[in-house]
C-alpha cells in the first residue's frame, strides 16, 4: 500500500528533528535556528523557540522537556520555553569540544545516546580525532559521558529496538571510502556495545539520515536523493534488515521521520528542501518516553 505524502508546512530552510508531543509536531529549521510547531488541528505552523545554533536532532521526553543537538554550538542543550533559554547538558568529551551533535535517543534507564559526526567541508576546528556515539548518564546536576563506538565515521540517526537490546545506527559516510550502512549493535548486559551487524548496505548512494520505530519493531527510515540510486525514499526494514516496504518521495533529501497523531499512525517527514510532509499510514509508531527519574 503506497503512502500519500502531503506537504503540510514549508518550505522553510532545512527541516530536521521531528518530535511528537502528544498534540503537536515539533521540528527544527536549521537554516534559521528555530524550533517550529505544527498544529495538525489548524494546519498552522508557528515559531516555538529561536536560537538553536543550527539545531538538528530533537528529543521530546515524557517529562515534557526538549533536548536539542545544537550542531553549530557543538553541544546538547535543554530548552526552557518559559524562560526562553537553553542550558548546556554536554559540550565536551575528556576536555575536548564535541564535533557537532546530530541526533539523540533515550534508553530505558533515562540515559541519553547521541551521534557526534562532522559534516561539511570545514573540519579544521575539530578537537576530537574520531566521530563516535556517546552516552550521557544524568547524575543530579551533572552528567557522565562515555564513548560507546570505536568504528563509526559520521554516524547519523540512531534508534533502539523495542526491548532496548539493540542499537540501530545509520553509518552515513560522505567520502567514497566510507560506508553507508544500517547497522545493528547488540547492547551487552554491562551496557557496552558488541560488534555490529550490517543490516543493509546502500553502497555508493545516500544512506539513512533519520529513523523511527513501529510497534512491531520495524525500522522506518529516510534515505536517498535524486543524485544517484533509487532516489529519495521512505524504507521500512524488519529488525533483521529485510526491506519490507519502500515509499518513493516527490521531494528530495528526506532527513528524518516520526509517528504522531492520536493513534500514532501518522508519519511526519522532514526534508533538506525545508518541507514537513505527512502521510496517514497502516503502521503504528512506537515512541519511547522513558522517565528521567
Amino acid at each position: 500500500m503506497s503512502w500519500n505524502m502531503e506537504k503540510v508546512s514549508g518550505p522553510w530552510g532545512f527541516t530536521e528533528g521531528p518530535q511528537w508531543t502528544g498534540s503537536a509536531l515539533l521540528f527544527v529549521d536549521m537554516a534559521t535556528h528555530r524550533v517550529m510547531r505544527f498544529d495538525p488541528l489548524t494546519g498552522e505552523t508557528d515559531v516555538l523557540y529561536e536560537g538553536t545554533n543550527n539545531g538538528n536532532g530533537l528529543l521530546w521526553t515524557e517529562a515534557g522537556q526538549l533536548l536539542c543537538c545544537e550542531s553549530g554550538a557543538r553541544r546538547i542543550s535543554l530548552i526552557s520555553f518559559t524562560e526562553n533559554r537553553a542550558d548546556t547538558i554536554v559540550d565536551n568529551f575528556e576536555g575536548k569540544l564535541l564535533n557537532s551533535p546530530n541526533d539523540l535517543v533515550m534508553d530505558g534507564q533515562g540515559r541519553i545516546w547521541f551521534t557526534d559526526p562532522r559534516y561539511g567541508q570545514d573540519r579544521d576546528d575539530m578537537e576530537l580525532d574520531h566521530e563516535s556515539i556517546f552516552r550521557l548518564t544524568p547524575h543530579g546536576d551533572h552528567s557522565h559521558i562515555e564513548r560507546m563506538t570505536f568504528d563509526t565515521t559520521r554516524p547519523n540517526g540512531l534508534l533502539f529496538s523495542l526491548d532496548h537490546r539493540t542499537l540501530y545506527v545509520a553509518q552515513s559516510g560522505r567520502l567514497p571510502e566510507e560506508k553507508r550502512q544500517l547497522r545493528a549493535y547488540p547492547v551487552n548486559a554491562d551496557g557496552t556495545l558488541d560488534a555490529h551487524r550490517v543490516l543493509h548496505d546502500f553502497g555508493a548512494h545516500r544512506g539513512i539520515d533519520g529513523m523511527c520505530l513501529d510497534v512491531e519493531g520495524n525500522i522506518v527510515a529516510t534515505a536517498g536523493y535524486r543524485e544517484s540510486g533509487p532516489g529519495p525514499m521512505i524504507y521500512v526494514f524488519s529488525p533483521s534488515g529485510e526491506v519490507i516496504e519502500t515509499h518513493p518521495l516527490n521531494v528530495d533529501r528526506p532527513t528524518n521521520c516520526t509517528f504522531g497523531g492520536e493513534d500514532l499512525t501518522t508519519l511526519y517527514v522532514t526534508t533538506g528542501d525545508g518541507h514537513l510532509l505527512r502521510a496517514f499510514t497502516h503502521r503504528q509508531g512506537r515512541l519511547h518516553y522513558p522517565k528521567l527519574g
